[in-house]
């Protein structure tokens, strides 16, 4: 069953919140975890896939866009909107406005929240919905 941790911003700022994102991919890729990052969209999979390129001099972490053909290589992160190859179950960090499907097959799932009203609202549904399934939550406020 799976896990699901929320961080919680103190900033309205998408940017802030995509920025921690990294820190949180570069963290599992550093701890030998290549997750996937769920996104709503190509283009907020090409921001996050850009910023991974810039956020932080001198890091370097494989990755790249899934559009639904595995990467030559397992030891890659993956970025989409489509559900998590099968290789990329173990983490998966949320950045989509929906849980992932089947999301019993994820072993820990990573929500981060910014504290914009739209934001929070959308966690709050997800939250429900992992609360209802009988997951393991945890909450974590960051910088409050």
């Amino acid at each position: 069953m799976a896990e699901v941790s929320f961080y919680i911003l103190p900033s309205e700022s998408a940017q802030e919140r995509y920025e921690f994102a990294c820190k949180l991919i570069e963290k599992a890729y550093r701890s030998g975890c290549f997750c996937y990052v769920l996104t709503d969209n190509a283009e907020q999979s090409q921001k996050i896939d850009d910023l991974l390129w810039t956020f932080r001099a001198g890091s370097f972490i494989p990755h790249q866009i899934y559009t639904g053909e595995l990467p030559n290589i397992e030891k890659v992160i993956l970025i989409g909107s489509l559900n998590a190859p099968e290789n990329w179950q173990k983490t998966v960090i949320n950045l989509s406005s929906y849980c992932p499907e089947e999301f019993d097959k994820i072993e820990r799932i990573l929500e981060i929240l910014d504290n914009s009203e739209a934001t929070k609202e959308l966690g709050r549904n997800r939250y429900r919905q992992y609360q209802q399934s009988g997951v393991n939550i945890t909450t974590h406020k960051i910088g409050h």
